[in-house]
């Protein structure tokens, strides 16, 4: 389903907060939920989450999900809508996401895109299409992702199909490098060829906050810290009588992986938020680099909340400006 791309008015501007991990963009959409309708002509905000590990039911400590009570009565979507041992699916993601934000527009709603996974974010709001898929392919690649040649081995052929690709995919993501190599096989085109554009299919502003990076990984530690002392062991033990473990996707999730390393005795909890906090800070580091080559984020210095959303303010409101103008000539 395609969201239409003219401006209407302003309420139809999506307005997304992207960025690094524990950067404050909850918080911040959150509060833009609060002010913005008012200045756009909406009756109510909604938040469509892009965060691939939020669609998963009771990953909710680990995940950072903001939690019912803390919502301030904003309607949250694409959250806790897959069981731990469904496989998240990006195309599947992309249909649905889209059409919430329909649907919030239909409601004469703003619709506010929140999180940090690059790749939903972009299927989202960017020009992207997913080739099919087939069984018997797939399945051939993951017997040999399973068998002597590994995850490196298919990498190694991914790299002389595809450089572009291979460049961008993580030797060990065997996930991403069988993808990329079904798709190549059943297009006969790079997988390269199918990344998306950086063009909007309907008007949007992206803002994200920015962090010394001193800063942010001392509020990764803290955040990591508390994931612990809230309970993410338990709530893992919990997941696992749940499947947690059968879970292609949710079980590899930093914090729960090495949260059944603890519950199976192979780390000691310290050990095991050691891990955590230093896999974030890698994630975070990743995050910055997809997002800093695209000239359409608008990045914010990190200062206090009301500095932050009266910076994110001024942004929309040349932004809806702009986009009136351009709907006007």
């Amino acid at each position: 389903m395609m969201i239409p791309s003219a401006l209407d008015r302003p309420g139809d501007l999506i307005v997304a907060v992207v960025g690094q991990t524990a950067s404050g963009k909850s918080d911040l959409s959150l509060d833009l939920a609060q002010s913005l309708p008012e200045l756009m002509g909406a009756a109510a905000a909604e938040i469509v989450s892009a965060d691939a590990l939020q669609l998963y039911r009771g990953m909710d400590i680990g995940t950072a999900k903001t939690s019912v009570s803390e919502r301030r009565g904003i309607a949250h979507h694409q959250i806790d809508v897959l069981d731990v041992t469904e496989e998240a699916s990006v195309a599947r993601y992309q249909i649905a996401a889209r059409a919430d934000v329909e649907a919030i527009h239909g409601r004469s709603g703003l619709a506010l895109v929140v999180g940090g996974s690059g790749l939903y974010q972009r299927a989202l709001l960017d020009r992207l299409e997913f080739p099919g898929t087939d069984p018997g392919v797939r399945a051939a690649l993951e017997a040999g992702a399973e068998g002597p040649l590994g995850a490196r081995g298919l990498h190694a052929r991914l790299a002389a199909l595809d450089p572009e690709s291979a460049r961008r995919i993580d030797p060990h993501n065997a996930r991403r490098i069988i993808r990329a190599l079904e798709v190549i096989e059943l297009t006969g085109r790079p997988y390269s060829s199918t990344m998306p554009e950086r063009v909007f299919i309907r008007p949007c502003v992206m803002i994200a906050i920015r962090h010394e990076q001193a800063i942010l990984d001392e509020r990764i530690g803290r955040r990591t810290r508390a994931m612990f002392e809230q309970g993410l062991v338990e709530e893992v033990r919990g997941l696992l009588d749940e499947g947690l473990k059968e879970g292609r996707t949710a079980r590899r999730a930093t914090g729960y992986s090495e949260a059944i390393g603890v519950i199976e005795g192979a780390l000691s909890e310290q050990e095991a938020i050691d891990e955590v906090a230093a896999a974030t800070r890698r994630l975070a580091r990743k995050q910055a680099k997809w997002l800093r080559p695209d000239p359409r984020v608008h990045w914010i210095d990190a200062d206090s909340p009301d500095a932050l959303v009266r910076r994110a303010g001024e942004i929309v409101q040349k932004s809806v400006e702009a986009h009136l103008g351009e709907d006007a000539r």
